[in-house]
């Protein structure tokens, strides 16, 4: 899981910064870009504050792979 997290977000910060620099990033992909971020810290802190149990290490990368994943598809077709 944390090998797939690297690669799509490296593969979703190189193509969003394709956009930028060619002048093709929507307001739409620069909100989606905050929202998404509070939205996965949002999850892992959920997971994280849970009462008396230990950290589950994948919850609380689970909601950052999956947001990277889906966005590296997404921008694979711009």
């Amino acid at each position: 899981m944390l090998a797939e997290l690297g690669l799509a977000s490296w593969e979703t910060i190189a193509r969003r910064g394709s956009l930028m620099a060619r002048g093709k990033c929507s307001p739409a992909e620069y909100a989606r870009m905050v929202t998404e971020k509070l939205g996965a810290a949002q999850r892992s802190a959920a997971a994280l504050s849970r009462p008396g149990r230990k950290p589950d290490w994948l919850a609380l990368l689970a909601p950052w792979h999956t947001r990277a994943k889906s966005n590296a598809r997404r921008l694979r077709r711009k």
